[in-house]
């Protein structure tokens, strides 16, 4: 592996920097090693990891301009907000989160005083119990003790599991140039926001077929469509009433990607078990806010409030002051880590069979940041800004300038085949 360093990026308390080398390193290791294993090399094309990609990708976001025009990817009342003993951050981008956060609060031009009257952990209760997002700041010792931490720590970074003795994967043989790990590989994207997109969009560049579904009574935020949806098709479908269609699309998947709230699906019959009953030898990779188990399990949950929850925030900044990291690292890096595990799960399929399931949870990747990730010692050159990895494509949402992917090795795709299109407009079948 080749590392280009430079000077000035992810600059922060905590080595966010060395996360996000990780997890892209970790993600171009297993497309190059299953690429080698399709394509009949004798030896694993060589794996280049560049901060200056990296940091540009990580913050993908706030490079993004849809006709010249930057996208807010805050809404106003996403935000810190004092409490009577200290802080609580709240997330409203979508307009039903928004919606209860009123409910319970009160109006917006009444927010600050009705946040200033309760306890932060009144406000993170009452909220949620509604069915909306605020947490209440803690410090690293405080989420020490939680009992949503003291589970997270007996499980380890990524889970995996065998479901079946499904028969060995037989993928057919791919062209070297450009090297498509993931070609012929078709990939049920059931996820929302930037770390499930983040992963599929990773394996739409690698050469999968990817068909993005949502709920038509939830659309996409289309500004967070525009950068995440890169490569992919996008189809909306009730999962009610549409049982029929999503068995179709299921009988010929080979993988299944959700990050929806552990559970949230499993009355569609949509766990893994029930997929792997249904499609032997599918892969299941699973990603949640606050992981599968303990009192937080079913709670909603983001980057921003993930690091508010685990100490992040109080490092970062301080209990008077909160802060937060330079790029939505644990969204970004957590997505790079679940198409790396589908990515090594299809490469050990060819070799041992068996449906597989992966899990990740962002609280978890919260706590590797805090807890296991070694500064390193940085020999920087000068950091010329972002332009080297910054494209531009029209597309049918617009002129887009968008983020190039940071995940690269020898003889890799450097860009995706497809911009995305307009949301939920595309067939739910299969090209």
């Amino acid at each position: 592996m080749t590392g280009i360093k430079s000077e000035g990026l992810l600059q922060s308390r905590l080595p966010v920097r060395e996360l996000a080398r990780a997890c892209v390193g970790a993600c171009a290791r297993a497309a190059a090693e299953l690429g080698a294993r399709r394509a009949g090399l004798a030896e694993v094309p060589a794996v280049r990891v560049d901060d200056g990609a990296i940091a540009t990708a990580f913050v993908s976001e706030r490079h993004l301009l849809i006709n010249g025009r930057a996208p807010v990817n805050f809404a106003p009342l996403s935000r810190f907000w004092r409490t009577a003993d200290g802080w609580v951050r709240t997330h409203a981008n979508y307009p039903h989160h928004r919606e209860r956060l009123i409910a319970v609060m009160g109006p917006p031009d009444t927010l600050e005083a009705a946040f200033a009257e309760r306890s932060a952990l009144e406000v993170e209760d009452a909220v949620c119990a509604a069915g909306g997002l605020a947490v209440a700041l803690r410090t690293p010792e405080e989420w020490a003790a939680h009992e949503q931490a003291v589970e997270l720590a007996k499980r380890p970074l990524v889970e995996r599991e065998r479901l079946d003795s499904a028969p060995a994967r037989v993928l057919a043989p791919i062209d070297r140039a450009p090297l498509l790990p993931a070609a012929g590989l078709r990939v049920l994207d059931l996820t929302r926001v930037i770390a499930g997109p983040v992963a599929t969009r990773t394996l739409a560049l690698l050469g999968a077929d990817v068909l993005r579904v949502d709920s038509p009574r939830l659309p996409e935020l289309p500004d967070q469509h525009a950068d995440t949806d890169f490569g992919k098709r996008s189809a909306t479908l009730d999962l009610a009433g549409g049982r029929r269609t999503f068995e179709d699309l299921l009988s010929t998947a080979d993988v299944v990607v959700t990050g929806y709230r552990p559970g949230a699906l499993d009355r569609f019959r949509l766990s893994p078990e029930a997929l792997a009953e249904r499609r032997p030898g599918i892969i299941v990779a699973q990603l949640s806010a606050w992981g599968a188990y303990g009192p937080w399990r079913a709670r909603r949950g983001f980057d921003s409030l993930v690091q508010v929850a685990t100490g992040i925030a109080a490092v970062e900044g301080s209990v008077e002051r909160p802060g937060a990291l330079p790029a939505q690292a644990l969204d970004h890096g957590t997505g790079y880590l679940l198409a790396a595990e589908v990515l090594r799960a299809v490469r050990e399929q060819t070799e041992e069979g068996g449906s597989r399931f992966v899990r990740l949870a962002l609280a978890r990747t919260a706590a590797w940041l805090m807890n296991d990730i070694a500064a390193e010692p940085r020999e920087d050159g000068p950091y010329g800004g972002p332009d080297a990895w910054l494209s531009e494509v029209d597309s049918g949402v617009g002129r887009l300038r968008y983020a190039l992917s940071p995940v690269s090795f020898a003889g890799g795709p450097v860009d995706w085949a497809r911009p995305p299109g307009p949301w939920g407009t595309d067939p739910a079948r299969w090209v």
